[in-house]
């Protein structure tokens, strides 16, 4: 544990600081200012001797954050980083983009503002690689098994650096140009910069991971061909069939899936491009979907300069404080205020769109909406409540309906469940001989935790299966996978 009566001595909850808003949006660098250790320190020594972590319970990968929280605490933060390595790969990642599902459960969280248990993370991550602690670890011991991990999410990556290190030969195939799945195109540069993936791929190749970008599986190599050149293949190609909007003038220009215009702004900051195709410079852009995504969306506006970025929700606003049918530690659904939303814009709540509105140039000029009210029927419109708002630009990041079929899954020929995600075993098993799937791909869209977790406990069942040794892998076990049926 940390300090004892830390949690009575230290009753705020500090955060880093945002940079001003004016200064921020000029550039795509992350949104916080640097954060004293100290301060970090004393934040860490908050988690409290509360004999059952919840945390634990709350933290998909199992993370032993009372453990790494107290290290902190005492200073050593080389163990730190060794407790934070054993059961998470990439804190980085997870320490920028998780929405901490552990901090819901933490018991200080009950009656006092939880610990700060995100910030501690990714801190002692950021140090880890400023100390150069972080380092390859190739495998001592070759098995001579060969194995395909398709996608390079991270689930994919998670996967990949296990096995790599448990000393099998690895291949990770992306059908993108770069390394990173959505982490490389869908998440922005100002919420987690690209060169913590650059860095991440630099060691896991230095481990023996190759990697082969701008690989379709099943355009550019056969899955027969797959299956064929190795003795196990994962799948962790993530959701990535997005949901659309089928409303009259949905075919007009100027209306995108958040996922065509996200990755153009990323590609930007990687010289792709001088100016994304895409570009939100004095239109009003209007964001459909109120989650992540969107407000993925809306920071990309702002920094793009817009003239006005307006985020709707069909559902109601959420409460600001946990409601009673959402009991700790549960992980309460709130009403946040992200660093896109502080720079600006609208959020309109329990609104539905109807149409979208052309010019004569049949580019969107408006969007037609209606207020809708919530009933066990789904959502009905109120009576009275149709508007206009103006919209030049328009990105439905309304998430995502389960993984491409067309193309490698159809030709695997895979058992899909009722929503359309892989089917697989609590051993992450398909329906098809050394075939195994993990992350999104089989799960659904979640959160990047559960993507890291399924993608470790994927390669121990995979590592199992080819050697028949057991307890090499330190994994976090999801209990959530769905047996084949």
């Amino acid at each position: 544990m940390a300090d004892p009566k830390g949690f009575l001595k230290i009753t705020e909850r500090e955060l880093p600081v945002h940079r001003p808003v004016d200064v921020r949006i000029q550039d795509w660098r992350e949104v916080y200012e640097d954060f004293d250790r100290g301060t970090v320190t004393k934040q860490a020594s908050r988690c409290m001797d509360c004999g059952i972590p919840f945390c634990h319970n709350g933290c998909p990968l199992g993370n032993l954050i009372p453990e790494w929280n107290n290290l902190v605490h005492t200073h050593d933060w080389a163990e730190a980083i060794e407790r934070l390595h054993a059961t998470n790969n990439f804190p980085e990642f997870t320490g920028r983009l998780c929405p901490a599902p552990c901090e819901s459960a933490c018991v200080l969280g009950i009656n006092q503002p939880a610990v700060t248990i995100k910030n501690v993370e990714v801190s002692i991550i950021d140090r880890a690689w400023e100390e150069g602690w972080v380092k390859p670890l190739p495998p001592t011991v070759r098995t001579g098994k060969k194995i395909a991990v398709v996608g390079s999410g991270p689930a994919g990556l998670a996967a990949a650096q296990q096995l790599t290190r448990a000393g099998h030969d690895v291949t990770v195939y992306e059908r993108a140009d770069r390394v990173g799945g959505l982490l490389r195109y869908g998440i922005p540069e100002f919420k987690m910069e690209k060169r913590h993936i650059d860095r991440r791929v630099a060691q896991m190749t230095a481990e023996g991971t190759e990697f082969r970008t701008s690989t379709d599986i099943g355009v550019d190599i056969t899955v027969e061909e797959l299956r064929a050149d190795n003795d196990a293949v994962v799948l962790t190609g993530g959701a990535t069939a997005w949901r659309d909007l089928p409303v009259p003038g949905r075919e007009l220009a100027g209306v995108y899936q958040a996922m065509e215009y996200l990755p153009q702004a990323n590609r930007v900051q990687f010289g792709d491009y001088d100016r994304a195709p895409i570009h939100a410079e004095g239109k009003h852009v209007v964001v459909i979907g109120g989650g992540d995504t969107g407000a993925d969306c809306v920071g990309t506006a702002h920094r793009q300069g817009a003239a006005g970025v307006t985020q709707l929700e069909i559902m109601p606003k959420p409460p600001v404080h946990r409601p009673d049918a959402q009991p700790w530690p549960t992980m309460p659904m709130l009403y946040k205020v992200t660093s896109a939303h502080e720079e600006g814009g609208k959020r309109l709540y329990s609104v539905n769109t109807l149409e979208f509105l052309g010019d004569d140039d049949g580019h969107v000029r408006a969007l037609k909406l209606v207020e809708v009210k919530r009933t066990g029927k789904g959502f009905e419109p109120v009576e009275g409540t149709e508007r206009e708002i103006p919209a030049d630009l328009v990105t439905l990041a309304m998430g995502f309906v389960g993984p491409q079929k067309e193309g490698m899954i159809e030709q695997l020929g895979v058992d899909l469940d009722g929503r359309g995600n892989v089917v697989r075993d609590t051993d992450y098993r398909t329906s098809v001989d050394g075939v195994y799937c993990a992350g999104d791909m089989g799960r659904g869209q979640s959160l990047i935790v559960w993507a890291i977790a399924e993608g470790r406990s994927a390669a121990a069942a995979v590592d199992r299966d080819l050697t028949g040794r057991d307890g090499e892998l330190p994994v976090a076990i999801p209990p959530t996978a769905r047996p084949l049926v």
